[in-house]
């Protein structure tokens, strides 16, 4: 089954393509400590630990003081969970499995 996301564009595609050929967690920090600001990694990194946090049941409460996110941001990852494209789902129990 395929997924047929909204974005979907060539320059998407060759980007998407760049980061799964990635063999190595330093591979990882080199291309995107060129590609995105310090602002947007954290803020990214923060989002996927939400997402993990909330999988675990923790309350808004909880993930606002241990991450320092938003209940507004809390709220919309929390959204992309229960009606999103279930990026977050995935990466969620692949890191799961690895944890095993």
């Amino acid at each position: 089954m395929s997924y047929d996301s909204k974005f979907k564009n060539e320059a998407l595609d060759e980007m998407f393509k760049a980061v799964l050929l990635l063999e190595s967690e330093e591979d990882c920090y080199r291309f995107f400590e060129d590609l995105c600001t310090v602002k947007e990694l954290h803020e990214m990194s923060q989002r996927f630990q939400v997402a993990k946090m909330l999988d675990c049941k923790k309350t808004y409460t909880e993930i606002e003081k241990e991450t320092g996110a938003s209940t507004a941001t809390i709220s919309r990852i929390n959204k992309c969970l229960v009606y999103g494209a279930n990026g977050y789902r995935n990466a969620i129990d692949k890191a799961k499995e690895t944890e095993e």
